[in-house]
């Protein structure tokens, strides 16, 4: 059962990208990818949504909390929003985390988050005060729970200590750039660090753009806006993986979308892949990955490829 460690959240495998509401997604269509995502997230898990206060210029928190509010579902789903820099010269300062939080907290149409990010670091301000602003928001039950993504393996142990040398509330989780594409960067020393203090690992771009559905081909047009960024991983060690991909999403009648996030959500370290869906019928190709059972072998054989 995923449970995001040091907290009382239990969550879906598969976190739901916000990204797309507002952007890929209208809001009618938002909401019924939404629908669908409630309505097949298992037994006593919670559906586990992420946006930021910079996806849409805030649209997609809007939205969100919009279908919260019509539902009736706040205190069903966890939310993840972030502080974004949003062109801010200080984005981490504290009346900075202040103001993006109120924001959100308006855009949702809640009263709490529970789990708030600081999307990027912002090496322009002490890690104290980013770390006090964050502990003052969680004292007054505006967070519940407060995390970091997009940050270094250094910076990311020196807030984790300046947390514990100062009492204050401390990061539980850690968004980074992983999947089987881009494996260097998190394995390297990202992952020892999240292991070490017991943090939950929630990778964002877990399908690598859309590269590891299987739509990408060389010399093909495909009408998506994240064509480009997905055309870096065509080659050698692409096709491999693909291949891969294909083999066992065959052997289990599933789709290659659903095998990527299967094998992601199985790393050491990770609690929930972060994926997204622009209309029903593409979450329908990700939901599998909740029922998913892979063989060592079948994990291997991916791992290997994807070398």
């Amino acid at each position: 059962m995923p449970r995001i460690t040091g907290t009382d959240l239990d969550v879906s495998e598969l976190c739901l990208g916000g990204n797309v509401f507002g952007w890929t997604a209208d809001e009618p269509t938002s909401h019924a990818v939404l629908d669908r995502y409630l309505d097949a997230t298992p037994g006593v898990l919670r559906p586990f949504v992420d946006t930021a206060e910079s996806y849409g210029d805030g649209r997609s928190e809007q939205i969100l909390g919009a279908w919260m509010a019509e539902r009736g579902v706040r205190d069903t789903v966890v939310v993840a929003t972030k502080a974004s820099p949003r062109g801010k010269e200080h984005p981490l300062s504290a009346p900075e985390i202040r103001k993006a939080a109120e924001r959100s907290l308006r855009n949702l149409q809640t009263d709490r988050i529970d789990l708030y990010y600081a999307h990027y670091d912002d090496p322009t301000t002490p890690l104290e005060e980013t770390l006090t602003a964050f502990d003052e928001l969680v004292k007054a039950g505006k967070v519940r729970y407060i995390a970091a993504s997009n940050y270094s393996a250094k910076r990311l142990t020196e807030a984790l200590e300046t947390s514990e040398r100062l009492g204050l509330a401390r990061y539980v989780a850690l968004q980074a750039h992983y999947n089987l594409m881009e494996r260097a960067a998190y394995e390297a020393e990202l992952r020892d660090v999240v292991a070490e203090h017991r943090l939950a690992s929630l990778p964002y771009f877990a399908l690598a753009r859309g590269f590891l559905t299987g739509k990408y081909r060389a010399g093909e047009r495909t009408d998506s806006p994240r064509a480009e960024g997905a055309s870096k991983y065509l080659g050698d060690r692409g096709d491999r993986v693909l291949a891969a991909l294909r083999e066992v999403a065959a052997a289990h009648g599933v789709t290659m979308a659903a095998v990527a996030l299967r094998w992601l959500a199985d790393q050491p370290t990770v609690t929930s892949p972060i994926a997204s869906g622009r209309n029903v019928d593409q979450l329908a190709e990700l939901l599998p990955m909740q029922d998913l059972v892979l063989t060592g072998e079948e994990r291997q054989r991916l791992t290997d490829a994807s070398a």
